[in-house]
């Protein structure tokens, strides 16, 4: 993903003067048409690291961040509260209040071009109802913003590899391990890195460029995920970024990147339109020839 970095900052001032200035400035820049989104995205390198995390939180999950507290988002981006504050100052409004302003502005304009109220936030509905309704909003969200042209060439990069080489660390350890058994029955054979052991370093040095290299992250990515990327498009391996946050560290690194929507009502980021992708993507592979794959299918039913 191409990203533009606006070299001016805020002026910064010890007198009393400078406070109205620092806000006409955040304002001002999203009055000349620019959402707090855009905003945001385009000065997204100049930031800190742990401000680019709340930074692609919000980015992300605008429909939560406009209803949180600074608490609740700095818990959610895994970071702190006072990053939040000093992030809104970065972006010259005086403090969150004023971010999380224009970030309702921002939500209430998205949901009158839909047409329709944001169900997400519904507070008639049980617990149990907003969670199966922001999983249902996701997997629309998701396959709302792929495009056919984006999911067949990871189909097509998928099927012609010679050798896979599937990335993921703690929780999207499971989806990396989950996206190698469906490939196993369709006798593709792949390898998973889900640690910094030794011998997922091993596997790492194999890398060359008939690999396609899947890598997935969730929020800000591991460190081993964003060296595995770096690496393989230093030995000209085919990358794919699977991933949550549209300013992944990894999608910076990949060819080919699908992003999922991971709103939750929960205290933990959903997961249902990413293992719907991780289903696609096999699936993809096998309705390209069902002929070939079907005896082995069969059988694989049959044990």
């Amino acid at each position: 993903m191409t990203k533009t970095a606006t070299k001016s900052r805020p002026a910064a001032s010890g007198t009393r003067t400078a406070q109205p200035r620092s806000r006409r400035n955040g304002r001002g820049s999203r009055q000349n048409g620019k959402t707090l989104s855009a905003f945001i995205t385009e000065r997204f390198d100049e930031f800190s690291r742990s401000q680019k995390d709340v930074a692609r939180y919000i980015v992300d999950h605008l429909d939560e961040a406009a209803f949180q507290t600074a608490e609740e988002l700095a818990r959610r981006a895994d970071t702190s509260s006072s990053t939040v504050v000093r992030f809104s100052q970065a972006l010259g409004f005086d403090g969150y209040p004023e971010l999380q302003q224009a970030a309702i502005e921002e939500y209430r304009n998205r949901v009158a071009e839909q047409d329709g109220p944001g169900q997400l936030f519904d507070f008639d509905h049980s617990e149990f109802e907003a969670s199966l309704a922001a999983e249902h909003a996701n997997v629309e969200e998701t396959a709302r913003n792929l495009t056919r042209e984006q999911v067949e060439a990871c189909v097509s990069a998928l099927a012609s590899a010679q050798r896979v080489m599937i990335i993921g660390v703690d929780q999207m350890a499971f989806f990396a391990s989950y996206l190698r058994h469906l490939l196993a029955l369709l006798d593709i054979r792949a390898e998973v890195v889900s640690s910094p052991r030794q011998d997922s370093i091993t596997r790492l040095s194999r890398v060359d460029d008939e690999t396609l290299v899947i890598a997935f992250s969730a929020g800000r990515a591991h460190p081993l995920v964003v060296r595995a990327m770096k690496l393989a498009r230093h030995r000209r391996a085919h990358t794919l970024s699977i991933s949550d946050a549209t300013l992944s560290d990894v999608g910076e690194h990949a060819e080919l990147t699908l992003y999922y929507s991971s709103n939750s009502p929960s205290f933990t980021r959903s997961n249902a339109a990413l293992l719907a992708i991780v289903q696609a993507l096999a699936y993809g592979v096998y309705a390209r020839d069902k002929a070939a794959f079907k005896d082995r299918i069969r059988a694989f039913k049959l044990k």
